[in-house]
């Protein structure tokens, strides 16, 4: 199903050579938009920037990311788009078993890693461009707007779909933009906000988040993290400062795991009713009936696998809504999330991405 580079671009059409400087500060050069691409992470958002045929034009990808992490997504684009199995698999630098052999391999044009996969890579970067191979560098996880919109447009520039990458960074920018404003005009006091990775069920505590990811977002929006001054970045907070904390929200991040069987399993194809029971479980904590948060039911799970992508606007929404309903009450989150599928990307939203704990009557 490889799309030659004259099929693709059109005939006529003629290329200066491409000097596009990434989220690093690094110019790199491509002779003509690339054809042959290795993939190490942001998956959809490359989807969604390069198009439907998107996955033409890709040899290798750091599998174990994407099928380990988000299982269902993985699942649900294989369905749709079978090659996707057979693409060559280099490994995960997380896991430390990302292959610099299997990479040079696949003979890829152009090599697009994120920050944190480039940052692990180290020096062994240096043996990928000492074989001619470009590596661009993106970086959603930053959760920053310029870098957002940094990585949507080089990628745009490195496939040769600016146009659609800079009508992507604009949708992006409008949201975002649109988010802070609404929180500017609320009259709402800032609540104290708790998260929780909802991996391991709730007989262990999970992760929380300060500085980055979702405590980023937390305060990013102006609520009142209460893992801010107790972890530097993530880990779990202890069990009696949650508690004499009473917080006034509690999100508990889920997704589709491997070998979680525990997990709160929000995402591609969730089933709401689990979702409910895994969330009543964390409920069942010691001290947990007597939360703010927990009696006024104001607990949540998110998607994990939302955050740091081009489409992380609509968690921002989301949790935007939990914190300040007065100015969001026409925002439909869910909505906006299924339009951006449909829009940009070859598959639907067909799962629970946020769902609301409804108490179980006795």
């Amino acid at each position: 199903m490889a799309i030659s580079a004259m099929a693709f671009f059109g005939a006529t059409q003629a290329y200066a050579d491409l000097q596009i400087t990434d989220v690093e500060g690094r110019t790199i050069t491509l002779e003509k938009p690339a054809e042959r691409v290795l993939l190490g992470f942001n998956f959809e958002d490359f989807i969604a920037i390069t198009g439907r045929n998107a996955l033409d034009r890709v040899v290798a990808i750091s599998r174990p990311v994407w099928e380990g992490w988000r299982s269902k997504q993985y699942a649900a684009y294989v369905r749709q788009i079978p090659q996707i199995d057979q693409l060559v698999d280099v490994g995960d630098t997380e896991g430390g078993t990302f292959s610099i052999e299997a990479a040079i391999a696949a003979r890829p044009d152009l090599v697009i890693l994120a920050a944190w996969q480039f940052r692990a890579l180290g020096e062994n970067v240096a043996q990928l461009e000492q074989s001619g191979i470009p590596v661009l560098v993106i970086d959603y996880n930053a959760q920053t707007l310029e870098r957002h919109l940094k990585s949507t447009r080089t990628i745009g520039q490195a496939m040769g779909t600016v146009d659609r990458a800079e009508k992507l960074a604009t949708l992006y920018e409008n949201y975002f933009n649109d988010t802070l404003s609404r929180i500017e005009k609320s009259d709402a006091l800032a609540k104290k906000v708790y998260v929780e990775l909802a991996k391991k069920g709730p007989s262990e505590i999970g992760n929380s988040y300060a500085n980055g990811m979702w405590g980023g977002l937390i305060d990013l929006l102006g609520g009142n993290n209460i893992a801010n001054g107790q972890i530097e970045n993530w880990g779990p907070l202890n069990p009696e400062y949650v508690l004499a904390s009473k917080p006034d929200v509690i999100f508990l991040a889920g997704s589709e795991w491997l070998g979680a069987p525990a997990a709160v399993p929000v995402g591609f194809d969730a089933d709401p009713k689990q979702i409910n029971e895994r969330m009543a479980g964390y409920l069942a904590r010691p001290g947990w009936s007597d939360l703010p948060a927990v009696r006024n039911a104001e607990v949540y799970a998110l998607y994990h696998g939302g955050a740091r992508t081009l489409s992380d606007f609509v968690y921002m929404r989301w949790v935007a809504k939990a914190l300040y309903p007065d100015v969001f009450s026409d925002v439909d989150p869910a909505a906006e999330l299924k339009q951006f599928y449909d829009d940009w990307l070859p598959i639907s939203a067909d799962g629970v991405f946020v769902a609301r704990y409804v108490p179980v009557s006795q």
